[in-house]
Formats: structure tokens, C-alpha cells, sequence
């Protein structure tokens, strides 16, 4: 937690002020047992009805006084926890981003969905009660027992055995209850991925029935966070009766031992009621005390998952190549050299020892069976990931070299399963390009073949996007991210099967689109269907991570045995001659 502790600086008006406040309302607090005592000892047993009423409205401006500055404490605490929070969140969402695909994929977004919500939550939850609690607590204890000490020393040998005792059994029930509090917190996390999963994965869930199991793999999991919370909650139950049999107990010293000492005349009997005052407060200060240990606990567990994200560095960081460096000129856009490429940096490669040069300006398909590394391999030129062996370069430079920035800028990247933000279609097209204008749009969404997507809207370019897309097919989704891409104006664009889900004449006249329209551009595409890549100037083919062929459609159909066969799986040996 002391990590995260630079954030507090923000606010030491607050961290100072807060505490102040509630110090002085605690001081009220230990006063009120001697006033009390006093309208008992001289306003009762004399008869005095005005000191009775004259003490009792102290009582009540000590009460006034105190709420006052419970509350002016309280609103300094609000504004330093929710202040904290938000800083804390917009450093831990701007650190997400920074990292990359690799550790992202090793967290796992439920977990960090999870961290950025209910463990900050938790933290916010910690610096509030660090401004309200955390001094007062202490203070009350140690207050009340010289409080009573200045009444009759004798007597409060019971503060000072009672305390020791209650202190010691918070600490055996709470250092069995911590343990399990810290479990809690990553039972929330696997909660957080089966309703991440099924939400995303609604439709295929009812598709396949599989509501009934899906339901039943969340209440286990549910039932699991069920058990280690009524865990914590059983051993925390322990807290309230043995503190208050101890308490009770001391009281009865109190007032046996008490009333011995009144009858001796070495004590008064409002003295007894004050002493059995300072009791009750050492007692709800030790019971808060024992809600704070468990407040700080889950604080420290969220601390240590939220420090674990901030403490993990990107793999990939911008290189310091200069933009003259990078502009320089040479024939080859695109250059693998011995690339090799694993995912979890072991033995199982997802690509292997691949070497190839791409021209500017060409149209290149890629090719290959489920897992043959196309998406991989398209993912390694934007640095999306970095190579585990030899090296990927764009326009003569290895990658490494570039500012992250410039190297996306030359790149319009359409990904397999197209992404559409909430708002406004024109607010989408933007995103590469926030100075294009509508003709610019329009001339892409021409390309994209999705100019009749925005001709059927009544708003057109203003038609809103629900979150995800949700009110567009399959089809519309992937033209608008090609459009998307392409109002860019890349230099490399980077089509990773996103022409899947369109029928086969909207694809055809997408790619006749984009060999007339992008001109100098170098185009990626990347696709099962032999006919999308048949065109292109050449076309690498994959095979379990491997190179199986690189060359034209003719001359592949003649040479490579791996393209040959996915021709003929999908096309006539006619067809897939010509």
C-alpha cells in the first residue's frame, strides 16, 4: 500500500484537516463521561435541577459540536478517497494502454476490469477510513484509559486488564479471518470472467443451449465466493460476543469494585457511570479498531494486484529512430528475416524461420489452414507483438527502431472480428483520421463497399453505434472497418480476414475496389477463401507456422502441394486453373 501512497500528496489539506477534525471530535467525545458524572455527582444529589439543565445543554453542544466536525471530517475524507480513486484509475486505464497484446493476454481482461473497479474501490474505501479512523481509534483507547486513571488509579486495573484482553482476542480472530479475506478478493476475479464470457458470448451460448451449464459453472463459482465469505464471516462473528463478554465482564469489576469504593467514600457514583463509559468507548474503538484491520487487509490484497499491473513493464517500447532515418528509401516495404515467433517464449512456436520481401505498392494474400500463424504473422509488422527470433523490417528499418506512433500511422489495421465504439458512424470513421472530412469518408466508404450501409440510415454519417456494433450485421460491421482503415490513407494496409462474413459479390468488388482505388499502397490480405487472394500479386502460403510457398496463384497451383490441395478443396480443378 506505501506504493500507491505518492497519490495522497494531491490532497494534504485533506490528510491533515480531516484528522484534525476528528481528533477534536474525539476530545469531546472523552469529555462527556466527567459531565456527566458531574450532573450526577452535584446536579442528582443535591437536588439541583438548574446545574442538571445547565450540564445537560453542554452535553448537547458537546454532542452539536462533535457531529459537526464528524461531518466536516467526513467530507474531507470523501474528497481525498474519491480524489485518490480517480487518479489511481486514470493511471491504471493509461497504463493499460501502454502495455501490449503479451501482457495483457497474461492479466486477462476480467482481471483487470476487476482490478480497475473493486480494487480501487477498496483502496478508496482504506484512505477514508486512514482520514476518519485511523488516528481516532488509538486515541479514544489511549484517551479513556487516562481518563480513568485521573478518576481512581485503583480502578482502572480493570482498563488495564480488559484491554490487553480484548486487544489479544481481535487478533486471534483476525488473523484467522485475513487469510480468507485475501482469498476472497481472486474468487471475485473468476466470477468476473464467467460473466465476462457469457455476456460476450451470449448468442453462441443459446445457440448451442447451453444456458442450463452456464448457469451452473456461475453458481459454482458463485457458490465458492458463497463459502470463503461465510468463512470470514463466521470467524468475524466470533469478534462481537467475546469482546462484549469481556466488556461486560469489566463493567461487572466495576461496579462491584466500584460500589465497594463508593461506599468507602474514596469514589462517586457518578465517577462509576463515567468509568463504565470509558469502558463502552474502549470497546467500540477496539471493535472499530478490528474493522479497520479487516478494511486494511483487503486494501493491502487489492494493493498488491493493483501494484502487480503497475509494476509490469511493456515488452514493447517506442524506438528512437529519426523520422529522417525511417522515411529512408528502398524498394522493399515489407521485410521478414528469419523471423521466428513464440507466444509464451517456449519451444511452441507459432511461427518458424519465415523469410520474405514485400514490394510497395503490391497486393499480397496470405493463406493457410486454422492456426497457421496468418494473424500472427500480420500482427508482428504493426509491432503488435515483437518477434522472438530474426527481424521484421518496414521501409529498411526494424521495427524495434520505430516511435510506436509512426510505425501504426503507416499502417490501417483491419482486425478478424471487427471493433465499432459507441457513437456516431462519421465519429467512427474519424478515428484514424480526425481531419477527414465527409468527402474523404464517403470515397472510402465507397471502397469499403458500405456507401449503401450509410444511404439506408435516415441520419447517415450521424446514425448513433450501439455498443459493439450491436445494431449491425456481421457484413456492416467489417465494411465500416475497412472503411475505417481506410480514411487513414495508410501506406500498409493490413486486412486480416475481414471479409468473412460477406458474401461472395460484395467481396469480389471490395477487392476489385481496393486494386483500382489504393493506388501506391501495399496491401495485406489475409483469408481462407482461395478466391479473395487468388488476384493478388502473390500470395504467401502458411503450414503449421511454416513457409509452404510464395508466389503467384499460377504458379503456386502448380509448385506448392499445400495451396494446390485448399484450391481444390474449395474450387473446380477448372476454376482453380485459370
Amino acid at each position: 500500500m506505501l506504493k500507491l501512497a505518492h497519490y495522497l500528496k494531491h490532497f494534504k489539506k485533506e490528510m491533515i484537516l480531516g484528522p484534525f477534525f476528528k481528533l477534536t471530535e474525539a476530545v469531546f467525545e472523552l469529555i462527556v463521561p466527567l459531565v456527566m458524572a458531574s450532573i450526577i455527582d452535584v446536579g442528582i444529589k443535591n437536588g439541583d435541577t438548574r446545574y442538571v439543565y445547565h450540564m445537560g445543554g453542554l452535553m448537547v453542544a458537546l454532542g452539536a459540536a462533535g457531529l459537526c466536525f464528524a461531518l466536516i471530517a467526513q467530507y474531507f475524507a470523501a474528497r481525498a478517497s474519491q480524489g485518490t480513486g480517480t487518479l489511481m484509475r486514470r493511471d491504471f486505464f493509461a497504463h493499460i494502454n501502454r502495455l501490449s497484446y503479451a501482457e495483457i493476454d497474461k492479466i486477462g481482461t476480467p482481471s483487470l476490469i476487476t482490478r480497475i473497479t473493486n480494487d480501487i474501490d477498496q483502496l478508496q474505501v482504506a484512505v477514508a477510513m486512514t482520514i476518519r479512523l485511523l488516528l481516532r481509534v488509538p486515541f479514544l483507547i489511549i484517551g479513556a484509559t487516562i481518563m480513568a486513571m485521573t478518576i481512581d488509579l485503583k480502578l482502572s486495573v480493570v482498563f488495564l486488564v480488559a484491554a490487553p484482553l480484548i486487544a489479544l482476542t481481535i487478533y486471534f480472530v483476525m488473523s484467522r479471518a485475513v487469510p480468507v479475506y485475501k482469498k476472497i478478493q481472486s474468487k471475485i476475479d473468476g466470477i468476473s470472467l464467467i460473466t465476462r464470457e457469457n455476456l460476450d458470448g451470449v448468442r453462441v451460448i443459446r445457440a448451442f443451449s447451453k444456458q442450463e451449464s452456464e448457469t451452473a459453472r456461475f453458481a459454482a463459482a458463485n457458490e465458492n465466493l458463497m463459502k470463503a465469505s461465510l468463512k470470514a464471516g463466521r470467524i468475524s462473528s466470533l469478534l462481537n460476543p467475546l469482546t462484549y463478554a469481556i466488556v461486560n465482564v469489566a463493567i461487572l469489576f466495576i461496579l462491584w469494585f466500584g460500589g465497594i469504593r463508593v461506599n468507602a467514600g474514596d469514589l462517586s457514583q457518578g465517577e462509576v457511570i463515567a468509568f463504565i463509559n470509558y469502558m463502552t468507548q474502549i470497546l467500540l474503538a477496539l471493535i472499530v479498531a478490528a474493522n479497520l484491520v479487516v478494511i486494511f487487509t483487503k486494501a493491502a490484497a487489492s494493493a498488491a494486484r493493483i501494484n502487480a499491473v503497475f509494476d509490469t513493464r511493456p515488452s514493447i517500447t517506442p524506438g528512437s529512430a529519426r523520422l529522417s532515418e525511417v522515411s529512408a528509401e528502398t524498394d522493399d516495404e515489407i521485410q521478414f528475416q528469419n523471423v521466428s515467433f513464440s507466444y509464451n517464449q517456449n519451444n511452441e512456436y507459432a511461427l518458424r524461420n519465415l523469410s520474405f520481401s514485400i514490394k510497395k505498392g503490391e497486393t499480397i494474400g496470405i493463406i493457410g489452414g486454422t492456426g497457421a500463424g496468418k494473424s500472427t504473422l500480420v500482427n508482428l509488422i504493426p509491432r503488435f507483438y515483437d518477434v522472438t527470433g530474426g527481424s521484421v523490417r518496414v521501409d529498411g528499418i526494424r521495427v524495434q527502431e520505430y516511435p510506436l506512433e509512426h510505425l501504426r500511422l503507416k499502417t490501417g489495421m483491419v482486425p478478424q472480428k471487427p471493433v465499432l465504439f459507441t457513437g456516431t458512424i462519421r465519429e467512427n470513421m474519424k478515428w484514424g483520421n480526425p481531419r477527414a472530412n465527409d468527402e474523404e469518408i464517403g470515397r472510402a466508404l465507397e471502397i469499403a463497399q458500405a456507401a449503401e450501409i450509410i444511404q439506408k440510415m435516415p441520419k447517415g454519417l450521424d446514425t448513433e453505434i450501439y455498443q459493439g456494433g450491436k445494431n449491425l450485421s456481421g457484413g456492416q460491421k467489417q465494411r465500416l472497418t475497412i472503411a475505417r482503415a481506410l480514411v487513414r490513407r495508410p501506406e500498409i494496409l493490413i486486412l486480416d480476414d475481414s471479409a468473412s462474413a460477406l458474401d461472395f459479390a460484395t467481396d469480389a468488388a471490395l477487392r476489385k475496389a481496393i486494386n483500382r482505388e489504393t493506388g501506391s499502397m501495399t496491401v495485406l490480405m489475409v483469408s481462407q477463401r482461395v478466391t479473395t487472394v487468388k488476384n493478388a500479386d502473390r500470395i504467401i502460403v502458411l503450414d503449421q507456422g511454416r513457409m509452404a510457398g510464395f508466389g503467384s496463384h499460377e504458379t503456386l497451383f502448380k509448385t506448392c502441394g499445400v495451396y494446390r490441395e485448399i484450391c481444390l478443396s474449395q474450387l473446380s480443378s477448372q476454376e482453380a486453373s485459370q
